[in-house]
Parts: C-alpha cells; sequence; structure tokens
C-alpha cells in the first residue's frame, strides 16, 4: 500500500471517528427534556429550587408565571405549557366542569390557609352592619370564603351543599355585602371595601402579614380539598418525566425554601 493511500485511510478514519464523536454528542444533547410549568410569581424561588433539582435528571425546567387564577389552565389545556401548580383539587374540578377540560393532579405540594384581610379593622366583632367584603368569584374559593365566615359564625349557609356561593346563604346577621373578584385582584380591593378573603399565595404577592389577619382557616382533616397540586393533561398523567418533576418538588430542600418565602402561611403538604 502507498504512503498516499495510507495517509487517505487514517484520515478517513479520523473523520469517521469525529462524526460518531459528533452524533453521540448530539445523542447526549437530545436525552434533555425541556419541561414548561406554569406557576404564580410568588412561587418563583421555590422552583429555582425545583430546577436545580431536575437538572442533574436531564430535565431543563421552563418556568412561566402567570398574574391569575385563569390563565395556566388556559394555557395548560393549550398546551403551551406541560404542568402548572398554583391551585388546590376544588379549583381544578370546578375549573374542568366549566371549560370541558380534563386536567388532572400527578402530586401534592401545599397547603395555604386563606385569610381574612382589612385595612380598617383588626377583629371579627368590628364588623359593621352592611359591611362590604370582597372574596373570590370563582366558585371554589368562593365557596372556601364563605365557609371561612361561616366557621367564624358570621354567616348561615345551606347545609349539604358542598360549595356554596352567595346564594346559599340563609343567615347573614350583619347583612354583609359581598363584591366578587378574580381571586388574585382581591388583596387590591382592600382600600375599597371593609375586608377581603385572601388566598394564601395572593397574600404574599401582595405583601400581606399573616400575623396581622383578622382571621385564618384553620388546617384540619377537612382541608384535604384545599391542598394545593401539580396538574397535566390526562392523557400525559403517567408522564415518568413530569413525575420526576413532582418528586423533585417534594423534597426536604424545597419544604425548607417554602418557609423562607411564606412562613407559616404555606404547610408542605405532600406527606398530609
Amino acid at each position: 500500500m502507498s504512503k498516499f493511500k495510507k495517509l487517505g485511510k487514517v484520515i478517513l478514519l479520523a473523520f469517521t471517528a469525529l462524526f460518531i464523536f459528533v452524533l453521540a454528542g448530539c445523542g447526549s444533547q437530545d436525552k434533555t427534556q425541556t419541561v414548561k410549568v406554569g406557576i404564580n410569581p410568588s412561587d418563583a424561588a421555590i422552583w429555582k429550587v425545583v430546577k436545580k433539582n431536575v437538572k442533574s435528571e436531564g430535565i431543563n425546567l421552563k418556568v412561566v408565571e402567570f398574574n391569575d387564577y385563569n390563565q395556566p389552565n388556559t394555557a395548560l389545556a393549550q398546551g403551551e405549557v406541560d404542568i402548572n401548580a398554583y391551585q388546590h383539587t376544588f379549583f381544578l374540578n370546578s375549573w374542568n366542569k366549566a371549560h370541558h377540560t380534563d386536567l388532572v393532579s400527578i402530586g401534592k405540594t401545599v397547603i395555604q390557609p386563606m385569610s381574612l384581610y382589612s385595612h380598617k379593622i383588626t377583629k371579627l366583632s368590628q364588623l359593621k352592619n352592611g359591611a362590604k367584603i370582597a372574596i373570590p368569584n370563582d366558585a371554589s374559593n368562593e365557596a372556601r370564603a364563605l365557609q371561612l365566615l361561616e366557621a367564624n359564625g358570621l354567616l348561615k349557609l345551606d347545609s349539604g351543599v358542598k360549595l356554596p356561593s352567595t346564594k346559599n346563604i340563609k343567615e347573614n346577621k350583619l347583612n354583609l355585602k359581598f363584591t366578587t373578584l378574580d381571586a388574585a385582584q382581591t388583596a387590591r380591593s382592600l382600600d375599597d371595601v371593609d375586608a377581603a378573603i385572601v388566598n394564601g399565595n395572593v397574600a404574599s404577592d401582595a405583601k400581606l402579614d399573616p400575623s396581622k389577619a383578622v382571621v385564618t382557616e384553620k388546617v384540619n382533616k377537612k382541608s384535604q380539598p384545599w391542598i394545593n397540586i401539580i396538574v397535566t393533561q390526562k392523557k400525559n398523567k403517567d408522564n415518568k418525566t413530569y413525575k420526576k418533576v413532582v418528586k423533585a418538588f417534594q423534597t426536604k430542600a424545597v419544604a425548607k425554601e417554602i418557609k423562607k418565602v411564606y412562613g407559616e402561611s404555606a404547610v408542605p403538604a405532600w406527606n398530609k
């Protein structure tokens, strides 16, 4: 074999090896999967920890923030995000029924007690006749708000109704007037009403101090439907990558960050 042929063979082998190396490199990059998660802004720091947790699993977690309680499920149903994490079970059930969707829970996150806040009073006994109260306008959180008032003796609701609305108020001693708003807007209404019932993450976004709440929902066995969940489309309920994200959320590192972000106003609930 001539020197030129030997040289040509060496060059060919070198290029072949390089080509295989490049293909192998591309293959390893292809193993990285991007998962888009829709959240409320108040949870951003928590999901940074989750993102770090799943990186070693070959998952690139892309966080998409939404400023209300409707967009995350719309985005999920339309495939704009893969999972979302901001709602409790009752909210999800109501959403599916109203929008004819089939979104499902794939894991628990936290429970955030709902509280009544006010810029005008510091205790319930100071509420006057005809006081204006802002409450969330979605069926599940409206029911939760009214049940909070009932638990504190301000209302009586029709018995046997799982998700009561203002139409189910059968006794209203103070003739309270209700203003229904998107849950994300309740905290902003505090200057215009006597009090507002606010979800935990909305209160956190608004920098409301939980220790200054007029009254706060008690967490007990009846709180199960109010535990927040990670949600996806039904067809993806067994998706192994999404389950890895759930597992990465349900860790001590994330629980520590939840405590840092929310203090006592959010409780890790995946073991409850």
